[in-house]
């Protein structure tokens, strides 16, 4: 039997803004969008961090048993320099700038985005669809919304009449904002504008002679706004509604609000039963932000070349350290922290390494059932990684009582306790085993040559040197016991 059905999963749903118990459309299949990258720059580690969450659901539903089908898209047009339907679109500046073709920085920034989620061990998405590719879907998307009489053209440029949609429908619906109040508080059209009102947004924009990236529409030649294509993707391949949609918390407004009206507008339902937002990652307290210099990137953070942190760190560390906090909470990203982690996730890949060479006999000391049953609890809450995390380590306390003969397992739970700790790190968090499978031995037969050294330095009744060994393996987090059978020694 698929283990969804042994198990009662809640998501907290961004638009009801509680928790819900997770029921997909279609029992046993879950459809999830996820807003993808605006390919323009290398990828940032806030981006990360939410693809991460995302890739964490993603593991999570599969291991349940159910069949998902997860989009997530490439943005390579239309996405304008703010939210105002203004300014350059991002990809043709960056193009400008450096005097090479759009579509190459598509490919370089693309292909950094797979390279740097690929290290940080996340599964690639069902179908990864690129705004350029469904430009007729989005054109037949605003012909739809104008024939309801929910868009207007002006001078070559198509616009949503937020306002007329407010009428019958609630824009804000899932932001939470007032249309009355947002109406209030803006400033009157300059007359600058081709918009009825400032709240309106653009479905499609006229290309001026300067714009690089155009595309022939029935109104002019453009380019479709950056709201249109994630209702059009998504429609394209999960229906008219599906299960999950999620995104950064700053996609809320205005992002996923219009995403909402477009698609109410054309299909005549909510397209979507479960809103899921990760929040923000901080560096050091701050917000990051290239133009503070309070930034860092994936790569600067594995070769250790930056200024912000201590030492390198590996991307398993660096996933481990994200999924310590719940996705809906913000995380500050620091030197110490990381190194907090790093300890951590040392210490879990240790115990991990020894399971194989636990025997079991008869009987266990400690409830194996209701353990997992935690670990269970932990993910079924809203994805609670951090829950779910300090269950391991639970499990950790018992394999080194088990090694160190003061606990008992029998076999079956042995084998139990196991399958269910790979599990729920390998499959669901998504670590790597690179502790197990290219740290412990190499450490194990560092510390037994000095080890040795030491004993050879205290028989000759070289205490300074032996004392020496001794200390500076402790700084290091190696504490070595003497005993009646020689020295052993533990991580912390």
């Amino acid at each position: 039997m698929e283990l969804y059905k042994e198990h009662q999963l809640k998501i907290y749903n961004s638009l009801s803004k509680k928790k819900e118990v997770f029921t997909p459309i279609v029992e046993g299949n879950v459809g999830m969008y996820v807003c993808g990258p605006t390919v323009y720059s290398n990828v940032h580690l806030g981006n990360v961090r939410t693809f991460m969450s995302f890739d964490l659901v993603f593991r999570y539903l599969k291991h349940l048993g159910f069949k998902v089908r997860y989009v997530r898209n490439i943005t390579d047009a239309g996405h304008l320099e703010n939210d105002a339907d203004e300014g350059e679109d991002r990809i043709a500046k960056k193009a400008r700038l450096e005097q090479i073709e759009p579509m190459e920085v598509v490919q370089r920034y693309t292909v950094d985005f797979h390279t740097i989620l690929q290290q940080f061990n996340n599964i690639p998405p069902s179908i990864e669809p690129t705004a350029t590719g469904h430009i007729v879907e989005q054109i037949e998307i605003i012909k739809e919304i104008i024939e309801k009489g929910l868009a207007y053209e002006v001078n070559g440029s198509v616009y949503f009449d937020v306002l007329k949609y407010n009428e019958t429908e609630h824009y804000g619906i899932l932001s939470g904002r007032n249309i009355e109040d947002s109406v209030h508080n803006t400033r009157v059209l300059d007359g600058q504008s081709e918009k009825k009102n400032p709240q309106d947004f653009a479905l499609w924009k006229k290309a001026d002679e300067r714009h690089i990236m155009r595309w022939p529409s029935p109104w002019s030649d453009g380019f479709p706004g950056w709201h249109l294509e994630c209702s059009a993707m998504s429609t394209k391949y999960l229906g008219k509604q599906f299960d999950i949609h999620g995104g950064g918390m700053d996609l809320k407004f205005p992002h996923h609000e219009c995403e909402i009206a477009q698609s109410k507008t054309t299909n005549g339902v909510y397209p979507v039963n479960y809103w899921m937002h990760a929040n923000m990652l901080t560096l050091n307290g701050q917000k990051m932000a290239k133009s503070t210099g309070n930034n860092i990137l994936p790569d600067e953070i594995f070769s250790g070349d930056n200024t912000i942190l201590n030492k390198p760190f590996t991307a398993g560390v660096v996933r481990f350290f994200m999924l310590q906090a719940n996705y809906r909470s913000i995380l500050d990203f620091s030197s110490t922290a990381l190194e907090a982690s790093e300890k951590g996730h040392a210490k879990l890949m240790e115990a991990i390494s020894f399971l194989p060479s636990l025997i079991g006999g008869n009987e266990s000391s400690f409830d194996v059932q209701a353990w997992k049953q935690k670990c269970y609890d932990a993910m079924n809450d809203d994805f609670n990684s951090p829950i779910l995390i300090a269950q391991l380590f639970d499990a950790v306390k018992q394999v080194n009582l088990l090694k160190e003969g003061r606990a008992t397992i029998s076999t079956s739970d042995l084998e139990i306790f196991t399958q269910t700790i790979n599990s729920f790190v390998f499959d669901v968090l998504g670590l790597p085993n690179e502790a197990a499978n290219n740290h412990s031995d190499k450490l194990g037969g560092v510390v037994e040559l000095l080890i040795k050294l030491r004993k050879e330095a205290r028989d000759n009744k070289d205490w300074a040197l032996s004392d020496q060994i001794r200390n500076e393996l402790v700084e290091l987090g190696i504490q070595l016991k003497d005993g009646k059978e020689g020295t052993s020694f533990t991580v912390s």
